[in-house]
């Protein structure tokens, strides 16, 4: 191996990388260091041991360069398959999860990412720190969903832009993919490929499914390439084949429009499905004609939601120019210039709220009425395991639970939930990390394993799945319960700090790597709180008020993405939400995410917990329980985790009925967890308390034993003398 760049960027939370000439291109000193080595060796392997894309252009310009091999963080043994990859004793069959393209500065982000305060926000400073913003302004162009689309609009030259494409990478040996045909019957789509290993080498290989919308020039903004679908072959031998069936609904081709019909919209047209090497290769295409187009609105829903997905956001897209595909992204440059005031608007800043004004009357029902608390009654949790969330016996519980116990539960959420002796509800551990799983109390821990973009670049749900498995077996093991990961927010950009915590530039692909680790994880009764809900895509002023301006059809189509296909297929039992704002609103306070669209649009039945809640200040329970969030991660109380304690531990009606719902949310997932099997619940003598007793009983019969010996000696010796006597 002629090179091996290590970059330590699992350490990179709360920080993101500093986008100067230092990190993800080659230092002077790098440089020199690949001149040397080519000048001593014709064959070179470049390994990038790193989770965020770099500028790999020089290893065209230098022929001794025969291969580069990407190396995300690999967990704690994860080093000995780069081995067996580079000696030949295993063949690589990853896909590349983003696009490295030459120059990182000239991506649609770079002026709309990082550090940007607000200079009209004193007056909201909490322990100093000022809101900040960021303009998500590149809209639903978000990496290879732009570098494929402004290809084909003539804005970009390919080749000279693009140097490995989203879904790239190669093997040792070659296959040959063979469209069979593609179906439709009952709103389903059916892809029908046979893959055929034409090398030398037993291999792997993947079948990407994409769709290329028809698009009407000013209409809906649309990719020309958007990944629907994929799977992972069994390993091949040479000129060995398999048919790989890829299934998905016609419904999901449909692009949501936040401007005219506020609903997911199917246009009429030829929709290209084509299967591909990677987002730019296409292998065969075959065309699916929409006769017309279908609105999913009122009650002609999409089948996968609960009640009809309308705008819920409109307030998020404040005054930021967004980039179009109109005219061959004609407003290119000045939607992807760096903003030029730092001024929140009036409109946005008269509705802005954090713990300096936060009022909970303005959250509150008047016709509310307080619930039934503190009613006599015996009922227990574990009674209530396995029953539906509306089922009776719900309110019977609840009724019972005391204000005090409700804060109680909803206030100390910091790596537990807490135990309500009154109900027999017992302390749960949650334990964090997201490649392991780790107690920060005890200093138990599992096994590293690799990041979440090494697991996501197998395109290999199996291995996701077995991930979440071996996860959800430790941490049984552990006596945990629930699990702070998976983290499927986006590479937005190649600078941002915790890209190795997540999974792609991509939602599709994220949301089924999501939701096989959930799925996983379940098995063995452990709940997941996928994080951070939502658009923490960067980690600069993350904890700083960081209002994240978006379209509402970006929103949806990429950076919700993931967390609908992980709560939709993998029904994830919990949601961490995030830190920063969604526009002007807390996301941890915003109704329209934890309850509006989480909820009552997706289906969502568990519990919501805020990112870490105690030295930030801004975020307060009252703001939480009310607009859908139940649990604040902190374990030791402060003045805002209670709620009630803005109001001089007043608490109204409506504050009552949402501490209720809160209390509902987290029992019913805990309930239902491992925490109340009955191996867990009543798991008798430990193996450690059985060996004591054992050692006990048999140091017992040796004691017995020796007693008896010594009286049995000393009754022969006495016999012995009254026979001489």
């Amino acid at each position: 191996m002629g090179y091996d760049q290590v970059y330590d960027d699992t350490l990179n939370e709360g920080a993101d990388w500093d986008q100067g000439d230092t990190y993800l291109n080659l230092s002077n000193q790098e440089e020199a260091m690949i001149d040397l080595v080519c000048q001593n060796f014709d064959k070179v392997i470049v390994v990038y041991n790193g989770d965020n894309t770099m500028e790999l252009g020089f290893v065209e310009e230098h022929p001794q360069i025969k291969s580069v091999l990407w190396c995300p963080g690999t967990g704690q043994s994860g080093f000995t398959g780069l081995g067996n990859i580079i000696s030949g004793a295993v063949n690589p069959s990853a896909k590349t999860t983003d696009t490295f393209v030459y120059d990182l500065t000239a991506t649609p982000t770079w002026n709309n990412f990082g550090m940007m305060q607000y200079t009209n926000m004193d007056e909201f400073a909490v322990d100093g720190t000022l809101p900040s913003f960021v303009n998500y302004a590149e809209n639903i162009y978000v990496g290879y969903k732009f570098y494929e689309t402004a290809a084909v609009e003539g804005l970009i030259d390919y080749d000279t832009t693009v140097q490995y494409p989203f879904g790239y990478g190669l093997s040792y040996t070659s296959f040959s993919q063979k469209l069979n045909g593609v179906t439709e019957a009952d709103g389903v789509i059916t892809v029908s490929v046979t893959v055929t290993n034409t090398g030398s080498v037993a291999g792997k290989d993947v079948v990407e499914v994409y769709y290329n919308p028809p698009y009407t020039n000013g209409g809906i903004e649309k990719a020309s390439a958007n990944l629907i679908g994929f799977a992972k072959t069994a390993q091949l031998e040479p000129g060995a084949s398999e048919n790989v069936t890829i299934q998905f609904n016609v419904e999901d081709m449909a692009s949501y429009d936040d401007r005219n019909a506020k609903a997911y919209v199917l246009e009429a047209g030829d929709y290209i499905i084509s299967i591909n090497s990677d987002s730019h290769t296409i292998i065969d295409s075959s065309v699916y004609n929409v006769p017309a187009t279908i609105t999913y609105s009122g009650d002609n829903k999409r089948s996968s939601d609960e009640v009809d997905a309308t705008n819920q956001f409109d307030y998020a897209r404040g005054t930021a120019t967004y980039l179009s595909r109109a005219d061959g992204f004609a407003n290119y440059a000045q939607a992807t210039a760096a903003p030029t005031s730092y001024e929140m608007p009036a409109d946005s800043k008269a509705t802005f709220y954090n713990i300096s004004n936060y009022d909970a009357s303005a959250d509150e029902d008047p016709n509310a009425e307080a619930p039934v608390t503190g009613a006599e009654g015996d009922i227990q949790l574990v009674e209530l395991r396995g029953l539906d969330y509306d089922d009776p016996m719900w309110d019977s519980l609840l009724d019972q639970m005391t204000v005090d116990e409700m804060n109680s539960l909803i206030s100390l959420g910091g790596y537990q939930t807490n135990s309500i002796d009154s109900i027999g509800k017992v302390r749960t551990n949650d334990c964090d990390g997201p490649a392991s799983i780790n107690n920060n109390f005890t200093g138990t821990g599992s096994i590293g394993f690799p990041a979440a973009v090494m697991i996501a670049n197998t395109w290999n749900v199996d291995i996701a799945t077995a991930f979440g498995d071996s996860i959800g077996q430790m941490a049984d093991e552990m006596a945990v319960s629930g699990w702070y990961a998976p983290a499927m927010n986006i590479h937005r950009s190649a600078f941002a700090g915790r890209n190795f915590e997540y999974y792609s530039e991509d939602g599709f692909l994220s949301g089924q790597m999501a939701a096989h680790a959930v799925q996983g994880a379940a098995q063995h009764g452990v709940y997941t709180y996928v994080k951070h809900f939502a658009m923490n895509d960067q980690e600069t002023n993350r904890c700083g008020m960081l209002c994240t301006w978006s379209t509402e059809q970006a929103m949806r189509e990429i950076y919700f993405k993931p967390f609908e296909i992980a709560i939709k297929q993998g029904n994830a039992g919990a949601v961490m939400s995030s830190f920063n704002y969604i526009g002007n609103r807390w996301a941890g306070g915003t109704k329209e995410l934890c309850q509006t669209l989480l909820r009552d649009e997706w289906g969502f039945q568990g519990f919501v917990l805020t990112d870490y809640f105690g030295v930030y200040g801004y975020m307060s329970a009252d703001q939480g329980v009310r607009n859908g969030t139940d649990c604040m991660l902190v374990n030791y109380p402060t003045e805002t985790s209670l709620v009630g304690s803005l109001t001089d531990g007043n608490i109204s009606n409506g504050g009552l009925q949402a501490m209720r719902t809160a209390t509902h949310n987290i029992l019913y997932t805990v309930v239902n967890s491992r925490a109340y099997t009955e191996e867990n619940l009543n798991p008798g003598m430990e193996g450690w308390q059985i060996a004591a007793i054992a050692i006990d009983v048999v140091l017992a019969l040796v004691i017995v034993v020796l007693e008896i010996a010594v009286i049995k000696k000393g009754y022969d010796k006495r016999k012995k003398e009254e026979v001489e006597v």
